[in-house]
């Protein structure tokens, strides 16, 4: 405790200047007080520290690992918007019934392994390099505008989407073998069965089947996602008082960024898919679809234009869904960290 002040004299050869004894008291008290703590030592004190920064193998990681848990929960609806779209490719109506008692209710987790591994490399590499690419392009040019935003996020998606080709091909195949008549079935029993049988039966080109729509396809997302994420974010928080970056505000955002780039991008997916599980032709041996046109032609002139759309309602709730849960789950990584750290 302070030593206790001592008692001031007053002095009788100036009037003038006479101060209240309490007020000397209290203003000594606190000089004593202050003197004390200016010699504490700097550990006992508790300044207000910073947040740890996040290094980057620690935002890859995050982004992987936050995409493979999001994709755990919509998984079901990429096997069902896979199917229901590549239903009209078998000359098929689709049918949720037909499809849940032809191959049981965990037949909407066929090909899980193999959706895993894509966002392995897939949500890694696009989350990543996007925030990569973003921090580099800031120190160079000083500013991060909307434009280089979305140049990165076409970049990043793109690169993402090329890397993660032969992981999408097995998800495809995996996710529609058991919806096939038995003849045509591949019966793959897993991810490493599906790799390997690929590269025997077909070669390893056979892995980049599908890759120009599909790396057209993330491009296009990260320019959708870039571009209207965070304005609908600000729109909820004007229209309707939400707190910024609350999870319901980034489940609305998502969700309303998510209808836009499924309905731009659902064409796109469709090719997508019928160029990843199509197979040569028993007579001539050639492949019926070479290209992103060529599907998009072939498809709307035999079947239809919106049979580029069938199965859009499943494709929308995974584009969506997997928006919100994977940034819930890499904030919440990223949270746990910086605490821990």
């Amino acid at each position: 405790p302070p030593p206790p002040p001592t008692q001031p004299s007053t002095s009788q050869d100036s009037p003038d200047l006479q101060i209240p004894v309490h007020l000397l008291l209290a203003l000594q008290y606190e000089i004593a007080l202050t003197n004390i703590h200016s010699t504490m030592p700097a550990a006992t004190k508790s300044p207000i520290t910073a947040p740890v920064p996040i290094s980057k193998p620690v935002i890859f990681a995050s982004s992987g690992i936050g995409g493979c848990m999001g994709w755990c929960i919509v998984h079901p609806c990429n096997t069902l918007a896979v199917r229901w779209n590549l239903a009209s490719m078998q000359g098929k109506v689709f049918s949720f019934k037909g499809m849940i008692r032809e191959s049981g209710w965990m037949g909407l987790y066929d090909g899980l392994g193999a959706g895993i591994w894509r966002q392995v490399f897939y949500a890694t590499t696009r989350f990543g390099l996007f925030e990569t690419f973003r921090d580099k392009l800031h120190e160079i040019r000083g500013t991060t505008d909307f434009a280089s935003r979305v140049g990165v996020g076409a970049l990043s998606g793109g690169i993402a989407a090329y890397i993660s080709c032969p992981a999408e091909v097995a998800v495809v195949r995996m996710s529609n073998d058991s919806s096939l008549p038995v003849n045509e079935r591949r019966n793959y029993k897993g991810v490493v069965d599906t790799a390997q049988r690929i590269i025997k039966e077909e070669g390893v080109a056979a892995f980049w089947r599908g890759s120009t729509p599909f790396v057209q396809r993330a491009m296009m997302v990260g320019v959708f996602q870039v571009a209207t994420l965070d304005q609908f974010k600000e729109l909820y928080v004007k229209q309707f008082d939400q707190k910024k970056n609350s999870i319901p505000n980034v489940f609305c955002a998502a969700m309303t960024s998510g209808l836009l780039y499924s309905i731009a991008t659902m064409p796109l997916e469709a090719a997508k898919n019928r160029m990843a599980s199509q197979k040569p032709d028993a007579v001539t041996g050639k492949l019926p679809y070479k290209g992103t046109l060529q599907t998009l032609r072939a498809v709307s002139a035999k079947e239809g234009f919106f049979a580029l759309y069938n199965g859009f309602l499943p494709y929308y709730a995974r584009c969506g869904g997997h928006t919100v849960s994977m940034f819930i789950f890499v904030q919440v990584l990223r949270d746990f960290y910086q605490k821990n750290a």
